[in-house]
């Protein structure tokens, strides 16, 4: 459905919190309706599943039925992997001392975030959903992990932490807004969040919806329930009790769709177009080092582009 159909519509929907979610619709998929949302202050789908609903997507269906070939190409691309979360720790590295290396990863999948922190010398925990994910962590990579969702439980068991990573976590969450809290309940003060979500509703794809005819293939609910741009998550981190230290953006991707490469209709391009993503930005790490990646990453960010937003946050030291 085009962007614009139903830009004078609104939608509301009290949840169980009695918080009214309301605000005009800006697209309608799969049942559901995507909101510019005037209480939560970022885009999200209406209804919002219930937990439950949302558990059984997670530990058994989304590996298997959405993503059948995802920990296979995880690991394919492990060296590419390997460099984007080096760079990722060097900055948690860069704003902790040293003594500081303890981490949690919610929502780890099959693990190489871990890993590499591991190898770097951190102290690593992670919580998966996914029984398949979080079985090859265990199994396979001999990683610390809990088989279930962050709920206030499994919490208050988890200890103290440096630093939380959450990739790709916030948008599949009916409430990031809870995620966060728990989460800055988590850290010791002056302890830090990193925090990777889509860049939704982003310029480009804005350019290839109204002007070059795709449909919006980034919404996808149930699976995706929250679109955030740079300053609506900026502005959910603040508002959860952090100060934001760094936003920068991931390669944008979209770039080749503007270029006619029709991956969206064509799947076969996505890994090619995939595969020319990574070498350029191995080619960025690898020879023009860390500070042109960044200022390239960070450049992106101020102009609203890229894939994903990656926010660094910290939780203030009188928290």
């Amino acid at each position: 459905m085009r962007r614009g159909v139903h830009d004078t519509a609104t939608a509301g929907l009290q949840d169980a919190r009695s918080v009214l979610h309301q605000g005009p619709v800006l697209e309608a998929v799969n049942g559901f309706e995507v909101i510019d949302c005037a209480a939560c202050r970022y885009k999200h789908a209406v209804p919002i599943p219930s937990p439950e609903e949302l558990d059984a997507v997670y530990r058994h269906d989304y590996y298997r039925a959405e993503k059948p070939l995802y920990i296979e190409r995880y690991l394919e691309d492990k060296d590419w992997w390997d460099r984007v979360y080096d760079s990722r720790y060097a900055l948690l590295e860069k704003h902790l001392p040293p003594e500081r290396r303890r981490i949690l990863d919610v929502g780890s999948g099959p693990g190489l975030f871990l890993l590499r922190g591991r190898e770097r010398g951190w102290s690593v925990r992670g919580i998966e959903p996914s029984a398949q994910a979080a079985a090859y962590s265990r199994d396979q990579l001999g990683l610390e992990i809990s088989e279930s969702f962050l709920e206030p439980t499994l919490a208050v068991r988890l200890g103290r932490f440096d630093a939380v990573n959450l990739g790709e976590v916030l948008e599949h969450l009916p409430d990031p807004a809870a995620m966060l809290s728990l989460v800055h309940g988590l850290l010791d003060p002056g302890g830090l969040i990193c925090l990777v979500v889509p860049n939704d509703f982003n310029p480009f794809q804005r350019i290839l919806q109204e002007h070059l005819g795709y449909r919006p293939w980034w919404v996808a609910p149930p699976h995706h329930l929250n679109y955030f741009d740079f300053p609506s998550l900026a502005d959910l981190v603040r508002r959860s009790g952090f100060q934001v230290i760094r936003q920068e953006a991931s390669f944008p991707i979209d770039l080749f769709l503007l270029m006619g490469e029709n991956y969206v209709d064509q799947p076969e391009l996505g890994r090619i177009c995939h595969g020319r993503r990574k070498r350029f930005d191995l080619a960025l790490l690898e020879h023009g080092g860390e500070p042109l990646h960044r200022a390239w990453s960070e450049a992106l960010a101020g102009l609203g582009l890229g894939r994903e937003i990656v926010l660094y946050g910290r939780k203030p030291a009188d928290a």
